[in-house]
């Protein structure tokens, strides 16, 4: 009764190590990379920000600057040192958006409010009066942040004018509210927070898909080189145990001598086999290796195969069958039904191994306990076994018979034991 193994049962549960490590890597590079990405957008991020605010804040003061340029201009000092703002109260720029104050001191030497537009706009009379002071001392356009009279932002400007030989003096006062670009900024600030995540989450989701695809074709080699080093592990131990009974040193006989030899060199060609197997499937899995594809006749393959087992019970029957593929990889594969067969009838020793080929087909009938009916549906698949071995001669039997186009199946025999088939394309026909 072929059952599933054990080791084949734990290793179908877990992942190989080498493939997690793999794995592991690949989410590291996805961590890294994510965070390479977070860290330049960040300070992009922050660097624009700075800019920007610069920008914005000179901005204000250029408009304010502007208005306060225009309005003292508009203003003129008469013959009788009296300073006329005829011109101030059409002025445009002195009307619009942005508040205007102006502050002169005449001959007398008071100071006192002359024009105001959006007065509430700006600071109080006592916190004006301070401002007008800095600014006649500077003798130049002096810029503050405040509050105005309300109690609200106010970004503003001082520019003070002078008269030759005359003592009269005036300060004009320009503000604006910088709350509308303060909102401008807000929505900038979030603008790049929310495209910085965006662009981090696009970057992970990136990076994961890139470094999986460049490791997929990695990891598909490294886990067939760990198959191969466990299948060659599995169908190995077996006959190096034997071998290293076979060889113990001990007193012998000729004949046992002879034997003994005899015994060791079929386990040597048995390994020899497995090996080559394994690596032709290795080889041609990783893609350094292709099949060769020669026109042969299958029933003089099997015949030579089967002359190979000149101790078993082994009843041939063959008719002319021309297929086109590998002869080491069908000769592999029909050697594997055999001892397949071989092992598995030896509960009956009296009932032969029985081989039909024909059509190309390659039939191979043992007397055995038969299938389990539970895994009949799989018993090609790696490590599906009767309790001896790890089942990869079969599974190797399954690959050969895909790589040709083909099929392996194993169905229960009428009167007991099972009947392997490998069955084979026709060969294309020559035009």
């Amino acid at each position: 009764m072929r059952t599933l193994s054990p080791a084949h049962q734990i290793s179908s549960g877990t992942a190989r190590p080498t493939v997690a490590r793999m794995r592991r890597t690949r989410w590291q590079l996805t961590g890294l990379i994510t965070a390479v990405t977070t860290v330049c957008l960040i300070v992009l991020g922050v660097v624009a920000a700075v800019i920007d605010a610069r920008s914005r804040d000179q901005s204000v003061d250029d408009a304010v600057n502007r208005v306060a340029t225009g309005v003292s201009r508009s203003i003129t000092l008469d013959t009788d040192d009296v300073l006329d703002l005829s011109d101030v109260k059409s002025y445009d720029l002195a009307n619009g958006e942005t508040a205007v104050l102006v502050v002169g001191k005449g001959p007398d030497g008071k100071w006192s409010e002359l024009f105001g537009h959006l007065r509430s706009w700006l600071p109080r009379e006592d916190v004006a009066s301070g401002i007008v002071d800095d600014a006649i001392l500077a003798e130049d356009s002096i810029f503050r942040d405040g509050v105005d009279s309300q109690g609200r932002a106010v970004r503003l400007v001082a520019q003070p004018l002078f008269w030759e030989d005359s003592e009269v003096e005036a300060v004009v006062f320009a503000g604006t509210n910088p709350t509308t670009f303060d909102r401008d900024r807000a929505l900038l600030v979030w603008g790049l927070i929310i495209g910085g995540l965006l662009l981090v989450l696009c970057s992970a989701v990136a990076a994961h898909w890139l470094s999986g695809r460049s490791m997929r074709q990695v990891t598909v080699m490294v886990d067939e080189q760990e198959k191969f080093l466990g299948d060659a592990a599995h169908e190995l131990r077996t006959p190096l145990s034997t071998l290293r009974l076979v060889t113990e040193p001990r007193r012998r006989n000729p004949h046992e001598i002879e034997r003994a030899l005899i015994e060791a060199r079929g386990l040597g060609d048995r390994m020899e086999r497995v090996v080559s197997g394994l690596l032709a499937r290795a080889r041609m899995q990783s893609g350094t290796a292709d099949m060769e594809r020669v026109q042969l006749l299958l029933d003089q393959l099997t015949e030579s195969v089967v002359e190979g087992f000149p101790h078993a019970n082994v009843m041939i029957q063959t008719f002319p069958s021309v297929v086109v593929g590998d002869p080491g990889l069908l000769g592999l594969a029909i050697r594997n039904l055999l001892e397949n067969a071989i092992t598995h009838g030896a509960v009956n020793r009296g009932s032969p191994v029985e081989v039909h080929v024909a059509d190309g087909r390659v039939s191979v009938r043992d007397h055995g306990p038969g299938l389990n009916p539970q895994l009949s549906s799989s018993p090609f698949e790696r490590g599906v076994t009767a309790g001896r071995g790890s089942g990869i001669g079969l599974a190797l039997v399954a690959w050969i018979a895909e790589l040709h186009g083909g099929a392996a199946t194993m169905e229960p025999a009428a009167g007991g034991g099972t009947i392997a088939t490998l069955t084979l394309p026709p060969p294309p026909m020559s035009s």
